[in-house]
Parts: C-alpha cells; structure tokens; sequence
C-alpha cells in the first residue's frame, strides 16, 4: 500500500495531516512519497525530519545554481535547475540510463550522516547553494554544492520504503514535457528526464523492483531429509533457502554470490557463503562447532536498493553422551602409555621386594 502527500492538495481542499498518524502508517510496514516545497509546514519538515532528512529553516531558500541552470527565455534567476547527478543503482532507477537531465525547482534539503537508511537519488552541481533568489545573501549559505540533496529515499528496518522531494513541480505535467537545454551544453532534449526518473523511481518505492523474499529455509544432518530437534557436536550438516526477486509482474529466482548465513551463539562460530543453483535455490553445508548452547541459523542480508532479509532459526546443540564417544581416544594415546608403564613398573617393583 502506498500514499502521496502533496501540500499545496491538502491546504487546497482545507485538510490536515497528522504527523503521527503518517509515521504510524510508515512503521506498519507502508511506502510513502513526500513532496514539499520551500513553504512546507512544520507537519511535513517534521516527517522528514524522522526519516533522516532535514529542510532549510528558511521558508524562502530555494536551490540556486550559477553553472548548472536549465536555459530558458522567461527564467533568470537560475533557480530552474538541470540536474543529471543521479545514484548509480540499477535497481532503485532501472537499467534504462535516463538521458535527459532532469527539471527542479524548489527548495533542498540535507541527509542525516549518521543515518544509514537514507540515500541521496538526486544531487545539486558542486556549484549550487540555498538561498532567497529575491535577497542579497548576507552570510554564507547554510548548505551548498553537492552536500545538497534534491530527491532523497529511505527504507525503513521493516522494509517500508519513503520518497522525499523538495519540489512539486518535478512531478508536474510541465516540467515532465518540456525541452530542456542545460546551460554551457550544446545538447537540446526534446523531453527532459522528469517523467522517466519518476516513473522509475516510483516503482522503486512501490516494491515492484527491488523486493526479495525468502521462502523454505531448511537445515538438515547431511544425508537426511528431515529436520531435526537438536544437533551434536561435530555433526556435518545441510542449510538451505529459496530467495525470490518480485519483477513487476512475477516472482523471478534471485542470482547473487554474496548471500551468507552464520551459526551464531553470542556471536558467528561458523559464517558461510552460500552457493545458488541459478535458480534461487541457496545451500552451504559445514560441521557443527565443537561447542554446545542454543545457537541460531542466522540471515541478515543488507544490499543497495534491496529489501532486507532476516531470517533466524534457533537449534541447540548437545555435547557427546557417555556412551558415544570412541572406545579409544587418539588424543589420550600418551595417558594410555603412562597407565601401562606405571602398571609394569609396579609389577617389576613387587617381583625385586619378593
């Protein structure tokens, strides 16, 4: 499920947001698009601010570019930019390279360093600043260059997924269909790359690209085929999952050699990486650590425009009985030898008291 939220619609139709109630429909696991401008309210920077993102404290600042402006006879501000600064992921904007630099205008904004869920999509030149086009700058601008972020995404820990934009206009019919010359190139596009980047960008956070799921995960002794209760020590062993990457239309087997599992107890005794059929069947196989406790069958797979995956399976882990262990240790050999010869020294000595 998704929603769009578009400011300038709801104080339009006189509505109200709830900035909880977004929240609460971003933590049950719903993807949202946020799409502001420079006059947003204190509800809309307050959602962004909980997603990582944070606005210009100016209500007027809009991102200004010297360099990097799309011409135009009626615009001469420069506060219409081009902007071709995309993320390289083929996941998040599709395999299809967009061409055609891209339209905006409104305001930027900055992503928290320190949160990790957040990705910039589309970046200012190294040469555009945040400021009002209709004053003098007085001091330095708060933000400038690349540090600017236009469109940002977020994928939340439970895979929700959160498209922020500091335009409106970068949805719009206009700018999707206008020519679009950027300033000191020679290359004039019939059609900017507005409508491409947000359809693709679009399906990103709709999970129709870049969603996995993992279904019959198993683990068995090697040359069974149930599952068992419990494992001893130094068992040989089988774990195996199936990951599936949605397409669009269809579940397609996911290919990747960097999927790994861990037996983990505290921390990982064993971490394997698994192998695929190319048909989205994972498998690894290993011996059970010659250590008893509950341990986990664990997988945390993290990867650039992917769903998370977490799986966990908790088995414990016995030590040998009594009964089980060899008749004869190879690593007691040398007790054995002393318990003999202490055994014939006794001997000898009882013959010489004699």
């Amino acid at each position: 499920m998704y929603i769009y939220i578009f400011w300038e619609l709801f104080v339009g139709l006189g509505g109200s947001l709830d900035q909880n109630a977004v929240l609460e429909f971003v933590d049950s696991g719903r993807d949202l698009i946020l799409a502001a401008d420079s006059s947003a309210s204190d509800v809309i920077r307050g959602i962004a601010t909980e997603c990582g993102v944070d606005f210009d404290e100016d209500l007027e600042a809009l991102v200004i570019d010297h360099t990097s402006y799309a011409v135009s006879e009626t615009e001469g501000d420069h506060t219409l930019i081009a902007s071709d600064a995309l993320i390289h992921s083929d996941v998040i904007l599709g395999d299809k390279k967009i061409e055609a630099p891209i339209l905006f205008r409104g305001t930027g904004h900055s992503v928290n360093p320190a949160n990790s869920l957040v990705l910039k999509v589309l970046s200012a030149s190294p040469s555009a600043y945040l400021a009002n086009p209709k004053t003098k700058l007085s001091s330095p601008p708060s933000l400038t260059g690349s540090a600017i972020s236009l469109v940002s995404i977020m994928q939340a820990r439970n895979n929700a997924r959160v498209l922020i934009s500091g335009s409106l206009d970068l949805f719009s019919n206009r700018f999707s269909k206008s020519v679009v010359q950027k300033a000191g190139s020679k290359i004039k596009y019939e059609k900017s790359g507005n409508e491409q980047f947000v359809t693709e960008i679009s399906k990103w956070v709709f999970h129709e690209r870049g969603h996995l799921k993992a279904v019959n995960v198993s683990h068995r002794k090697v040359g069974e085929m149930t599952e068992p209760a419990m494992y001893r020590i130094n068992d040989d062993l089988e774990y195996s999952v199936e990951i599936y990457e949605w397409s669009g239309t269809s579940w397609e087997p996911y290919v990747a050699d960097d999927v790994q599992v861990q037996f983990y107890m505290m921390s990982p005794y064993v971490l394997k990486t698994l192998s695929n059929n190319q048909k989205g069947l994972y498998s690894t196989s290993f011996k059970v650590p010659d250590v008893y406790g509950v341990f986990q069958f664990k997988v945390e797979y993290q990867k650039l425009g992917y769903t998370s995956l977490r799986l966990a399976k908790q088995i414990p882990v016995r030590p040998f009985r009594h009964n089980e262990y060899e008749r004869f240790i190879t690593a007691a050999y040398p007790y054995y030898g002393a318990s003999f010869s202490t055994r014939l020294l006794v001997k000898s000595s009882w013959h010489i008291v004699m």
